[in-house]
């Protein structure tokens, strides 16, 4: 009935709870790397995977036409996986793209750094300097990636249904809390809704991915919503000419839909290849 997104520390079980939650209620397991898989096989260049691996990408990277299209791919990778329904999908952030999903719970596991520490120490063999590295990296890596690609602060807990703490608690009882909560919050209704808006997600990101990887129609920070039977696209364009052509297409590709523009015109806009 649910999805259920993860967000985690480095050395928290993320896997490791988000795997045997997944065993435990029957759903499948879309991990970190499944995401990357189909992002890839979606059209987006394997070796500049690297620059966006959750992690802030460098001012240069953030400023080209890699920045969108990774985005792109990657919601349409994440909203793909949400439509097969019974999901936990972990890392990407997969929470922040199904944040306005009714059926979606996401959750967040921490834990204190001396926990984290130890655990690296005993999986890689580190000392303690080395460990301590990993998880400031890891830590500032990820807080820049969520930053910079969702506008979301990633240690905040409001973003989130549950945050847990695996320093405190075990992955047997982290995974029995999440399992309670997918019980008793989600309903038939919410899936219901949670179903109609993640077809709705994936009809605008399509469509998104048309315009701007396929007709390479020069709109930057491009993205599509559905109203009703509305699809509004936003965006920045120095043309009125390409926004109108983008209209054009959206009513050609998806027949009885009427197509608006919210896109910011901008004369003097220069993008940055």
């Amino acid at each position: 009935m649910a999805i259920i997104t993860f967000s985690r520390q480095v050395a928290a079980l993320g896997d490791e709870v988000a795997g045997e939650l997944a065993k435990r209620l029957g759903y499948k397991f879309i991990t970190r790397k499944e995401i990357e898989k189909r992002i890839v096989e979606l059209g987006f260049p394997e070796n500049k995977m690297p620059k966006f691996d959750e992690r802030k990408p460098g001012f240069f990277a953030s400023l080209t036409k890699d920045r969108d299209e990774y985005l792109n791919y990657a919601q349409y990778a994440i909203l793909e996986a949400a439509e097969k329904k019974n999901v936990v999908i972990i890392g990407r952030g997969a929470f922040a793209v199904l944040q306005n999903v009714p059926n979606n719970i996401s959750v967040r596991l921490i834990a204190d750094e001396q926990t984290r520490i130890e655990r690296l120490r005993k999986e890689f063999n580190w000392d303690e300097k080395q460990a301590l590295q990993r998880i400031q990296e890891s830590d500032a890596n990820r807080a820049g990636f969520h930053s910079s690609f969702y506008n979301v602060d990633i240690n905040d807990p409001v973003n989130y249904h549950a945050v847990l703490n695996t320093g405190l608690l075990s992955l047997e009882q982290a995974v029995d809390i999440i399992a309670c909560l997918v019980e008793k919050k989600v309903t038939v209704k919410q899936e219901e809704e949670g179903n109609k808006i993640i077809e709705d997600l994936l009809k605008a990101q399509t469509v998104v991915n048309k315009l701007s990887m396929e007709r390479k129609l020069n709109i930057e920070f491009m993205h599509a919503s559905i109203q009703g039977n509305t699809v509004v696209l936003h965006g920045v364009s120095d043309s009125p000419a390409v926004v109108e052509q983008a209209l054009q297409i959206i009513r050609e590709e998806m027949p009885g839909y009427d197509a608006k523009s919210a896109v910011s015109i901008i004369h003097d806009f220069k993008t940055f290849q």
